[in-house]
């Protein structure tokens, strides 16, 4: 009996912790995996909450621009010197500033659509002027159709990305 003791304790001294170091080893792959899975996930997150903001703050800057258009007086000097003209200039180059970088994410048609929508903004702004403030909405009527294409991309992009 006591002869069986011996080897039994024998084996367990030699294959104990070698059951142990593989336990481990099997522990630190599966660390490693799920580590390279987070790192992934975050990865992706984080790419995805950089074009929703970006999206955000394009919506912010294209409302930015109506707003701004609208306090151009009717009949106020159109070389575009006037405070409320500059300011609505300004609001244009930032909505084209933030709509170009939104643009190089996407395919070329929608590139067109971006650039066409910061180039109407601009003509908005240049026109407003010589525009009556009631007539304002029929200058932004295509300016808002294509803003709603650009916005509905952004939703598409956003809930297209796992």
């Amino acid at each position: 009996m006591a002869e069986s003791d011996g080897k039994l304790r024998v084996l367990l001294i030699t294959f104990f912790p070698m059951l142990i170091a593989t336990l481990s080893l099997v522990t630190s792959i599966f660390n490693g995996y799920l580590n390279n899975k987070f790192v992934d996930l975050i990865q992706r997150n984080f790419g995805r909450a950089e074009y929703m903001r970006t999206c955000k703050e394009t919506i912010d800057a294209y409302f930015q621009v109506k707003f701004k258009t609208g306090l151009i007086r009717p009949g106020s000097e159109a070389d575009g010197q006037s405070p409320p003209q500059v300011d609505a200039a300004n609001a244009v180059n930032h909505f084209a500033a933030l709509g170009t970088y939104l643009a190089n994410l996407r395919d070329d048609p929608r590139r067109e659509r971006y650039t066409e929508l910061s180039r109407t903004l601009e003509k908005i702004v240049a026109d407003a002027p010589r525009t009556q403030a009631a007539q304002r909405e029929k200058l932004f009527a295509s300016a808002d159709r294509l803003f709603a294409e650009m916005n509905d991309d952004c939703v598409k992009s956003a809930k297209a990305t796992p």
